[in-house]
């Protein structure tokens, strides 16, 4: 449990800052549980906001490769359901992202005011103990009260615990506020519950830029948030040396895009690659869909004009282009009956996700290059061993077309957050190793216009799960 309280009159503005009506009872299905948000109490003097998470340590497990610290056992037996963490950060990016970019649509000059705010966590683990949680946080301005959780009241000496309750109170703007706790909770944690690669980086110096740089533990900082992985860290630290800036890495994302779609646009590439995979989809007779790193939602708009499909779920790791997909769908203005067709979902590819299983079809259309190749086997493992849809499509750059882009320097890749392109028997390779080993056949083809010597621009694969599989 987490609660985040003001004092500003009226309080009760504190539900425009954080754009939760404080009416109701807010809930979000994550990949490690639920997550809830709720007013414990609302009136003009005080105003406090609840974040709870309901974390099913049964599905931290699912999917992992490796026991982990403390074996098989320590997978099921840890404190992970009832300790602040990198959870808590996850779930406050699903409710308070538009707060911690410090905008408010109805009160833009609130989310630049300075307003006295207070969180108190109830229970944090604090690797490094008080000491430590005092210089992280005093540098920042911060009013500090703690209190040292007993490691076990009944047994006394068995010692102190590193479990901490933790009271942070601030006269600052709601943004400052809570990108200051997303980025150091984990940090008082020293752990995270998800894979760190390069994107955890920008996520860094987008929420941390502007004061990481100037604090003194500033390498430790930096080292616990990329799990202490050192080529991450250095590289990080460079940046901030750098004063790289407040880059919003999805807008970056964004913009890489438009590159890819740039070196592409001559062949319409983009539309020719979507409408095939549309017409695929037709073909394999599914009615309920999935379309995995949906992006901006250019494919789901496609599908929801074929009445076969009933229902469509799109899901994408970032919060901000799940809105630009919300309002390239027109959610604001769509009817009910079109609004119960299509979901739209926040949530990671290579995590198991409940909420994947049991559809017809999932298309995977240009995702699987931005993925470092070490990730892929996590990837295949969620969506062909546990989600297990009768088809599956995975569209991917054809890398031997390159050389016959005239904008694209030689040497390079199409986008510049690809980690690969694959040849076409690189591609056929691995599409017949995962069928195999998943219990599918695979067809593998061409999209676009076919060159005598370098194929097609874009390749498909097309899997289809075995009636024994």
């Amino acid at each position: 449990m987490l609660t985040l309280t003001t004092t500003h009159k009226p309080a009760t503005d504190l539900g425009f800052l954080l754009h939760k009506n404080p009416a109701r009872m807010h809930t979000a299905e994550l990949s490690f549980g639920a997550a809830h948000l709720f007013y414990s109490e609302t009136n003009e003097e005080r105003c406090t906001a609840a974040l709870m998470l309901e974390i099913d340590p049964i599905r931290l497990v699912r999917g992992q490769t490796t026991s982990g610290e403390g074996g098989l056992f320590g997978q099921y037996v840890n404190d992970r359901p009832y300790v602040a963490s990198s959870f808590v950060s996850a779930a406050m990016a699903e409710f308070f992202g538009t707060a911690m970019g410090g905008r408010s649509k109805e009160r833009p000059e609130l989310a630049d005011t300075e307003i006295p705010l207070e969180v108190h966590i109830s229970v944090i683990a604090v690797r490094g103990g008080e000491t430590f949680l005092q210089e992280l946080f005093t540098p920042l301005g911060y009013e500090i009260e703690t209190y040292r959780l007993p490691l076990q009241e009944k047994f006394p000496e068995w010692g102190d615990g590193h479990y901490f309750a933790l009271t942070l109170r601030k006269t600052t703007r709601i943004k400052e506020f809570l990108n200051h706790l997303y980025v150091l909770i984990p940090v008082l944690d020293d752990g995270k519950h998800y894979f760190v690669g390069k994107a955890e980086i920008e996520k860094l110096l987008h929420r941390a830029g502007d004061w990481l740089p100037t604090h003194p533990l500033k390498d430790e900082i930096t080292s616990r948030y990329l799990r202490r992985q050192k080529v991450l860290t250095r590289e990080a630290l460079a940046r901030l040396a750098e004063d790289s800036g407040d880059t919003d890495p999805d807008e970056t994302e964004i913009g890489h895009d438009i590159e890819e779609r740039m070196v592409e646009r001559v062949l319409s590439l983009h539309d020719i690659r979507l409408n095939q995979v549309v017409e695929e989809l037709k073909k394999s007779g599914a009615e309920r869909m999935l379309d995995l790193g949906c992006g901006e939602g250019r494919l789901i708009q496609l599908l929801l004009k074929e009445k076969q499909f009933q229902e469509v779920a799109g899901m994408d790791v970032s919060l901000s282009v799940l809105q630009r997909a919300e309002r390239r769908l027109h959610f604001d203005t769509m009817s009910e009956k079109m609004k119960e067709r299509v979901r739209l979902l926040h949530g990671s590819l290579v995590y198991r996700d409940r909420r994947l299983a049991g559809y017809d079809a999932a298309a995977i259309v240009e995702v699987i290059e931005h993925l470092d190749e070490a990730r892929l086997a996590a990837l295949e493992r969620m969506v062909f061993e546990f989600a297990k849809p009768r088809t599956v499509i995975v569209t991917t750059p054809n890398s031997e077309y390159n050389v016959l882009f005239a904008t694209l320097p030689s040497g390079t890749m199409r986008h510049k957050d690809h980690r690969f392109e694959w040849t076409r028997a690189q591609f056929s390779e691995w599409a017949a190793r995962v069928a195999a080993t998943h219990g599918y056949t695979v067809t593998t083809s061409g999209i676009g216009p076919e060159d005598e010597t370098h194929g097609a621009p874009s390749q498909m694969g097309v899997f289809v799960r075995s009636t024994h599989g």
